[in-house]
């Protein structure tokens, strides 16, 4: 329940292990609610990759009280701003719509939680699915992305591909759908969270009529950590006309407070404007594209380097870019830090200025964390970090080994050779 009575969060644990959190905002002009379910390519079975995601599409199809149409067609009568992603880590379905209308949105995004999955849906959303995944390796950089995630987490189920593969969605079962959802969309596998301005008791209460009858299931997640190790791999393709290399080292968990200093470190290094990659590869104009990130996952982390140039300029580029990774290992300046934690804040700031952006935080949060923290508290946090601090993290996680892979038109040599 409410950790104090000035406070606007709010939890309430329903009987059958459902989690509510919320966090009330009088002034706000809109109401934000999001389904997290933890469900995502780790959780899934090799032989059925991309389950996860081809059952979002099938929570769109329909339910026992309506069709694929009048879910479509009631959220486009309540104006709702809504969609759902499934990652490696969450599925998630939110809407955010005027306060009048969120008891509407709830009952619609409850309802969808327990679809149809319907014979025919399912046979037509296949093919769906197989289209998008055609469309998907059109497109170099994913074919690499996938490629270089499978690499890195070998044998581990953070290797696993979201959209799935052709061979896996087409000889995936309704059957194998419909248990995979009975088992992992269980009640105590999800956190509902809500933002804005709504009625606390009559949120509780509307989602106990709609959820209530759910069972839980006790499902729980495999959270081994991977083994990073140095790889690499080169990919030609002929019909490709730029050089790309991407790679994947070691970095904070979600779980690890050290995520604020790996947030800080990202930018220094790869923000897209003002980094040092930025300036030693997009400026000069070697590279188009040239970025690096931090992605903080459930007992697991990593950094993700990433350039794209002219095949002439691989060698030139991939040297700058490894040697810029080896060289911030010697220390940040307070200048880099204080500006990076001035734009990460701004960003926070502006996405908790919403609804939206509050009911994202709070489900991430309790689903990583199971823990509320307050927009000050992160922003407190992040201005908290110090060069120190990245150069501890450095010391600790010295951005190897790693995982490299590269596509372009032709072989060329590159900085380690």
């Amino acid at each position: 329940m409410s950790t104090s009575q000035q406070s606007p969060f709010h939890r309430h644990q329903f009987a059958n292990g459902l989690t509510l959190v919320v966090e009330q905002n009088p002034h706000a002009h809109t109401a934000a609610i999001g389904f997290f379910a933890r469900v995502g390519g780790r959780d899934e079975d090799p032989a059925i990759m991309g389950v996860s995601h081809f059952l979002e599409h099938m929570m769109f199809k329909g339910t026992a009280r309506r069709t694929a149409d009048d879910v479509n067609r009631e959220f486009d009568e309540i104006g709702a701003d809504y969609n759902a992603y499934t990652s490696q880590e969450m599925t998630v379905y939110y809407a955010q719509v005027l306060p009048e209308y969120f008891p509407r949105a709830v009952d619609l995004l409850g309802d969808m939680f327990r679809p149809a999955l319907r014979d025919d849906d399912f046979n037509m959303e296949k093919n769906v699915i197989l289209e998008e995944i055609s469309m998907y390796e059109d497109r170099p950089q994913s074919r690499m992305q996938d490629l270089l995630i499978e690499t890195y987490f070998a044998g581990h189920p953070l290797s696993h591909r979201v959209l799935g593969t052709a061979e896996t969605v087409a000889g995936m079962s309704v059957e194998s759908m419909r248990t995979y959802f009975q088992n992992r969309y269980s009640p105590d596998n999800i956190v509902i969270a809500a933002a804005g301005r709504f009625d606390l008791d009559a949120l509780i209460a509307d989602i106990e009529k709609v959820t209530g009858h759910w069972q839980p299931t006790g499902v729980t997640r495999f959270l081994d950590p991977p083994v990073a190790e140095a790889r690499e791999v080169n990919l030609v393709d002929e019909t490709v006309a730029r050089h790309y290399i991407s790679l994947l080292c070691p970095g904070p968990s979600a779980q690890d407070p050290r995520r604020y200093a790996a947030a800080v470190l990202s930018h220094v290094l790869g923000d897209v404007e003002g980094s040092r990659l930025y300036w030693s590869l997009v400026d000069p104009g070697l590279s188009d594209e040239a970025d690096f990130e931090h992605y903080a996952q459930d007992h697991a982390g990593s950094f993700c380097a990433f350039a794209a140039c002219h095949p002439d300029d691989a060698e030139e580029v991939e040297s700058i870019l490894l040697g810029e990774l080896d060289h911030i290992r010697d220390g940040v300046d307070e200048h880099e830090v204080r500006r990076a934690k001035h734009k990460l804040a701004t960003e926070t700031t502006l996405s908790g200025e919403s609804p939206g952006g509050r009911m994202r935080a709070l489900g991430n949060n309790w689903a990583y964390l199971q823990r509320y923290i307050p927009l000050k508290e992160d922003l407190d946090m992040l201005m908290a970090v110090t060069p120190d601090d990245v150069h501890a993290l450095l010391k600790d996680m010295p951005l190897s080994p790693r995982t490299i892979v590269r596509l372009g038109p032709g072989r060329v040599r590159h900085a380690q050779e």
